[in-house]
């Protein structure tokens, strides 16, 4: 059954690897529980400093699937030799992680590699903090690949036709938007996210891409009551990104977040604090996610999730990793 999943891995490695030299990507899905029976998601990282190099980042998918504590092992460690035998990559730039599936209030910790090194990767010619060992996810969501590049082509023409285009990045987890549109032309951009570690992580890349943070500034703050605020003081912008978890319970937030319960809230705010002809992008990773039909109506929600879904995360025989929407007020 290994060889099986091998050929697969080999042929989906030729194909992503001409489709990405073609459009200049370089960190990109390899794999995605083609085969059920190996339930893996694999990324291939393409890495420009502190050297160049390629990594794997290999997710297992929790399936609830009961073996012995010795055949796990050797499963496992026969898979990770295949990987590492189809990509002709050595083992210490594998690295593995175990998804598992979220129940009740448990949420996503950090992972015990204290010491774990960081590396800079390319998307659309900006750098950016990947970190493979320490977090369940790298610093980069690949799938919002589309969207980046749609927040930065949207601004980019703005910028054409007027100055002082002001943007907001509302959970932000480490800035990548707020990159993409600061170098599109953004005149002035606010970062909100709870997180000292991922407000840090947003600076660093700031600075590895040169962009002035006296323009561009960061709100560690909970963005619930980050929003009450802004509407309160009639702040304005003219393209947000609203990208929230699914559901957070940290204890340094006022109320415990649920997107499918307060997206209705969450979305009227982004929607009173945007400008004439702003722009709003929603996005949520929730699976089993429903839009309210009203708050649809009310602020013209057209979804995009065609168009912010990248070809290397469809799977037509599944939901992709997340829906979007896009409005202009």
């Amino acid at each position: 059954m290994t060889d099986a999943f091998a050929n697969r891995l080999r042929k989906n490695l030729a194909h992503w690897k001409k489709w990405a030299r073609r459009r200049g990507i370089t960190c990109f899905r390899i794999y995605d529980r083609d085969i059920p029976q190996f339930p893996f998601a694999i990324d291939w990282y393409e890495t420009v400093s502190p050297r160049a190099e390629t990594h794997l980042h290999v997710q297992e998918i929790d399936t609830g699937w009961k073996m012995t504590d010795a055949d796990y092992t050797a499963w496992l460690n026969t898979v990770c030799e295949a990987i590492c035998g189809v990509c002709a990559l050595p083992a210490a730039q594998l690295h593995l992680k175990r998804r598992e599936r979220q129940r009740g209030t448990l949420q996503y910790e950090k992972l015990d590699h204290a010491a774990a090194e960081s590396f800079v990767i390319l998307e659309a010619g900006h750098r950016f903090e990947a970190n493979f060992d320490t977090y369940l996810d790298t610093g980069l969501f690949l799938d919002h690949r589309p969207m980046r590049a749609l927040v930065a082509e949207t601004i980019a023409e703005r910028a054409k036709r007027e100055a002082g285009t002001r943007f907001l990045n509302l959970f932000a987890y480490t800035g990548s938007f707020t990159v993409h549109a600061a170098l599109a032309g953004a005149s002035h951009s606010t970062t909100v996210d709870l997180s000292n570690t991922y407000q840090a992580w947003t600076a660093r890349n700031l600075a590895l891409n040169g962009i002035d943070t006296r323009r561009h500034t960061l709100a560690r703050a909970d963005v619930l009551a980050w929003l009450v605020q802004a509407v309160a003081s009639r702040e304005r912008y003219d393209v947000i990104v609203l990208d929230p978890p699914s559901f957070s319970n940290s204890k340094k937030m006022v109320e415990v977040l649920d997107v499918q319960r307060d997206h209705v809230g969450l979305v009227s705010q982004c929607g009173e604090l945007l400008a004439g002809g702003g722009e709003l992008f929603f996005s949520t990773n929730l699976r089993s996610f429903e839009l309210d039909p009203p708050l649809a109506q009310k602020w013209s929600l057209r979804e995009i999730t065609h168009q912010s879904v990248p070809e290397d995360f469809r799977r037509p025989s599944r939901r992709g990793p997340h829906r979007a929407w896009h409005t202009t007020i």
